[in-house]
């Protein structure tokens, strides 16, 4: 399994994954999503076009790479129809496309339940997306999910939606009094969605199990980061999968040792969307500025991201979860004036100091960063690809960071543009 790497958000999502995984999927043959719904949002930008995908792999836009979306992910069908339309008025290539008849189906009622709840919840809210990731995932659980290869067969697909239709206007209505929804209209927007991905769909894990038997060079790609694992992240403030490389087996359908080298994506400082535990956030200007700087608004949403101080503890924790043995650090550029900069290297929770993630709520409230001071940078660094040029006290940081998680840092981003890189060591080992 040498000829395969697995790609990992080592936060809260949002690390810059979208470049990296367009960054070397030219060197991949076959590039797989496991994980994950269009809650997802990987950006990537060539030579000033930019370009979002939700649900395919940025690997689609190198001619002649398999891109599977597998089995472990959720499909929005209609959404998915609208990113392939927009992809192909770029000049994308799709040919090399495949969606599993294994992944389930987000429905128009997913959305509705998953709205509807966050609402209840007012200020306890979760932070979701109003995707209905998390609630296509509970059919799935409870064995009651509609598959995209239930689209295919007319009869069970109308039995199929009728009666979890009935079953969640039910809720809808009569527990969150909103409107229920009509059968006859989401049946024809989930056929013609269907017709328009129908040439796609195929047996992914099948194709993806015989790339490896032919020692193909294969790319895991995650989404969002391992902070918001559905077991390992900050619960209940997570998303609904395995975002970690634990997801890979399952989600793409083959062996547990097929991972193959991971690396691992973290920003030069952290960021997270929504609600839920951020022990290193900055408040007020200095969060403002950083988020002013980084431009840290969502790609799927436009939500704004709240912005703070690298946590090693925090990656630490990933970096131990998923057997990350190489790192790439983006956004450096970012820090460029803002310093001096802080780095969590431990917390403090009633008096004694930690060096590991409490699994209870209360106790992320109770903990207290401890902070390492590192001086910081002067001018510009966006695009520099030669690491000689950056300045020695951003050498200082990027050596910092390594250190301490005990990994090297084989890339560093510096700017949106996939050749916007400095490659300081091996990264896949294809």
């Amino acid at each position: 399994m040498s000829r395969t790497a697995t790609i990992v958000g080592l936060q809260w999502g949002d690390e810059g994954k979208g470049k990296i995984l367009d960054g070397l999927a030219g060197e991949a043959e076959v590039v797989v999503r496991y994980q994950g719904g269009g809650n997802a949002g990987h950006t990537v930008i060539v030579d000033g076009t930019k370009y979002v995908f939700h649900h395919v792999p940025t690997g689609i836009l190198y001619p002649g790479v398999l891109c599977a979306i597998g089995n472990g992910t959720v499909v929005d069908v209609p959404a998915l129809e609208v990113e392939l339309d927009e992809l192909r008025g770029q000049g994308v290539d799709l040919s090399g496309l495949r969606i599993s008849s294994r992944a389930h189906c987000v429905l128009p009622y997913h959305r509705a339940l998953d709205e509807a709840r966050e609402q209840a919840r007012g200020s306890a809210g979760i932070g979701t997306t109003k995707r209905g990731i998390g609630p296509c995932y509970a059919d799935k659980a409870s064995r009651t999910g509609i598959r995209v290869a239930d689209l295919f067969d007319p009869p069970r697909f109308a039995e199929l939606l009728r009666r979890n239709l009935d079953e969640k206007n039910a809720i809808l209505v009569h527990l969150y009094r909103t409107k229920p929804l009509e059968f006859e209209p989401l049946l024809d927007e989930y056929r013609r969605a269907a017709d328009a991905i129908a040439p796609y769909v195929d047996d992914t894990a099948a194709l993806v199990q015989a790339a490896l038997a032919q020692d193909k060079r294969v790319l895991f790609e995650g989404a969002q980061g391992v902070m918001l694992d559905l077991d390992h992240g900050t619960y209940p403030f997570v998303t609904s999968s395995s975002a970690s490389s634990a997801g890979v087996a399952a989600g793409a359908g083959v062996a547990p040792d097929a991972a193959g080298r991971v690396l691992g994506v973290s920003k030069a400082y952290t960021t997270r969307v929504g609600s839920g535990p951020f022990p290193t956030e900055l408040h007020g200007e200095p969060g403002e500025r950083l988020r002013a700087l980084g431009r840290e608004y969502g790609a799927t949403t436009g939500r704004p991201r709240r912005c703070g101080w690298l946590d090693l503890v925090q990656l630490g924790h990933a970096v131990r979860l998923t057997g990350t043995r190489a790192l790439v650090l983006t956004k450096l550029d970012t820090l460029s004036g803002y310093g001096p900069l802080k780095v969590a290297v431990a917390y403090e929770r009633g008096g004694r100091r930690i060096d590991t993630l409490p699994a209870d709520a209360r106790g992320w409230e109770e903990l207290t960063p401890v902070y390492e001071e590192l001086p910081g940078w002067e001018g510009d660094l966006v695009g520099t690809t030669d690491e000689a040029k950056l300045p020695p006290t951003a050498r200082d940081y990027v050596r910092f960071v390594e250190e301490r998680l005990g990994i090297p840092a084989v890339l560093v981003s510096t700017g949106p543009d996939r050749r916007a890189l400095i490659q300081r060591g091996e990264v896949t080992g294809f």
